[in-house]
């Protein structure tokens, strides 16, 4: 029967052990890493209402007969779907020696720090010290769902959140950010307001 070498056997384990906390100090690292990163909320682009292409629009007068009509008929059908996207920027510090790698983020949008809609971005983004990402959001919200008031009334208030003009609004992204780390993705324990403006002139 064969003796196990015991200085064999601890150094085995002991070299188990420096592994164990070297991969739990990167773990470490990679979430202090996010923590430190900062998000805004950088722009939205590509809006549509009811199918109406609004970035071209600053009011509800630079709207065709033919865009209103169809405006309208959206407003009696209490549909009236808005879609954009979301520009966040996250920004490493260029100090921080660790690239972050968020690879899910859980959002709810806020409008007049009223609750919308939810959803989540699955794409990876690795996050440079240094180097500013943009992280691009589909939203689809129906406004009639939130909000009331006439075609140009609901008009005016998609013009404002994307900051072409009108009265400013609350335009907030509560987020729970998940970052892949060696011993696998570590999820947020609770949400954070990662974006945070009032759009409109």
């Amino acid at each position: 029967m064969m003796r196990r070498d015991p200085f064999r056997t601890g150094a085995m384990i002991l070299a188990c052990g420096l592994v164990l906390t070297l991969s739990a100090c990167t773990t470490i690292r990679s979430v202090a890493a996010l923590r430190h990163v900062g998000f805004s909320l950088d722009r939205v682009s590509d809006l549509r209402l009811a199918g109406v292409a609004l970035d071209r629009i600053r009011s509800y007068q630079d709207l065709s007969v033919g865009e209103i009509a169809q405006l309208g008929v959206a407003v009696a059908r209490k549909n009236m779907p808005l879609d954009f996207l979301l520009h966040v920027q996250a920004e490493n510090p260029a100090d921080n020696s660790v690239t972050a790698q968020l690879v899910r983020l859980d959002w709810t949008l806020l409008l007049q720090n009223r609750e919308t809609i939810s959803g989540s971005v699955d794409s990876s983004y690795a996050l440079r010290p240094g180097v500013p990402q943009d992280v691009p959001i589909a939203m689809h919200l129906d406004l009639t769902e939130f909000f009331e008031g006439s075609a140009k009334d609901l008009v005016e208030l998609a013009l404002n959140l994307a900051g072409q003009g009108g009265e400013p609004k609350e335009i907030a992204l509560r987020g729970t950010p998940t970052v892949d780390t060696p011993l696998g993705p570590i999820r947020y324990p609770e949400a954070i307001t990662i974006a945070s403006r009032r759009v409109g002139s």
